[in-house]
């Protein structure tokens, strides 16, 4: 079962919104990301938020439709972004997108960015989409088709940095280490039809991204 999170992120045009809708099972939308969904002609399964950012157009909507609200006090321990990823593990849900993720305050795309942990952890395929990046959050192994003028970037999260070993790429690695806070696995490019990423130890981001 595949889940879409809408969160109140940048979300650049809604053509991706509404298609990555449409190849979902199920919509949750975290607040603010409903007036997104109801602009994309999509229709959220279930609403989790404060409500704090929900237009009154679109609370009405959901309203009139008689989608589940699960609404929390605007003074929590967790954002709504982490309530809804919480949601959808308790629902059982095995691949959740995330999209509205990245936006004009790093705080908030950090912690949305780090959340992927929490899918990895519960051996959930997790990653978050906008119109320039793919971000995935990988520890043992990823299989990436290739696309035209993409690059591929490893970012290392863990202290001790990642072992990788990178097949079908412009600059192929075997069992190399990059070093927590290096540069060396930025920019990197599939060039064969697939691109393997094989983590031996440690976690990283792997970041596909358009200029």
């Amino acid at each position: 079962m595949k889940a879409l999170l809408v969160l109140n992120g940048r979300i650049e045009g809604l053509e991706r919104l509404e298609r990555l809708g449409k190849e979902s099972d199920f919509i949750l939308c975290a607040d603010g990301g409903t007036n997104y969904c109801i602009k994309a002609s999509l229709m959220p399964n279930v609403v989790i938020g404060d409500l704090d950012s929900i237009s009154k157009d679109t609370l009405n909507q959901i309203y009139e439709h008689h989608i589940p609200i699960k609404k929390f006090p605007v003074k929590k321990d967790k954002t709504d972004a982490e309530l809804s990823i919480d949601y959808l593990i308790s629902e059982g849900f095995k691949d959740i997108t995330i999209v509205g993720a990245i936006g004009s305050r790093i705080d908030h795309t950090l912690a949305n960015v780090l959340l992927l942990t929490k899918l990895n952890q519960r051996g959930i395929n997790g990653r978050i989409v906008d119109n320039n990046n793919t971000i995935y959050l990988v520890d043992r192994e990823l299989v990436l088709n290739k696309e035209e003028d993409s690059f591929l970037s490893i970012i290392p999260i863990t202290n001790s940095g990642v072992v990788v070993t990178l097949k079908g790429f412009e600059y192929e690695l075997e069992s190399t280490v990059i070093g927590f806070g290096s540069t060396f696995g930025v920019s990197n490019k599939i060039i064969k039809e697939k691109g393997h990423i094989l983590i031996h130890e440690g976690q990283c981001l792997a970041i596909v991204s358009k200029d």
